[in-house]
């Protein structure tokens, strides 16, 4: 299990020289409301660089020409990235949109009608068509503290256990 403290560090670091190409997902099982509420932090300027080679346009992530088209695109990328199953069954996430902070966008997503996890599958491709060591930082929280995973391009799924 990867050490929180040790994340956050080398977020720090990472934000400070930007050698490496990180995003960070923080994904909460709420209990009471028997959902999943996601949050992913990705640097925005990697992203636009991502969108610009997908979209075959460049992307303004801080002042976009066409606010409703980059909305669509996001949440397009956003979602096809992402995937999340829980004791075995896939989950649908619902985009709820995106705010830019500093250096970097945080995404916001949910799911609803969630079971108590047991097992809990997350796929995370962000960013890997062109950045080759890109790295997919999940925290997963049932309770207080959470499990981790590092996705990696060639392994962007894994699997955790409660």
């Amino acid at each position: 299990m990867i050490n929180s403290f040790l994340i956050s560090l080398f977020l720090i670091i990472q934000s400070i020289f930007h050698p490496f190409f990180i995003s960070l997902t923080e994904i909460k099982y709420n209990q009471a409301k028997a959902s999943l509420e996601i949050s992913q932090k990705i640097f925005w300027d990697d992203l636009e660089v991502e969108l610009s080679d997908l979209y075959n346009s460049k992307i303004d992530l801080l002042k976009p020409k066409d606010k409703p088209d980059l909305k669509r695109k996001l949440k397009q990328y956003i979602l096809q990235h992402n995937e999340i199953s829980i004791n075995g069954k896939k989950v649908e996430l619902t985009y709820l949109g995106y705010e830019i902070e500093e250096d970097a966008a945080w995404f916001y997503l949910e799911a609803k009608k969630i079971p108590k996890p047991e097992t809990v599958t997350v796929r995370n491709s962000i960013l890997y068509k062109n950045f080759d060591s890109q790295q997919n930082i999940i925290n997963f929280y049932r309770d207080k503290n959470p499990k981790s995973l590092i996705l990696l391009k060639g392994k962007d799924k894994g699997l955790i256990r409660f």
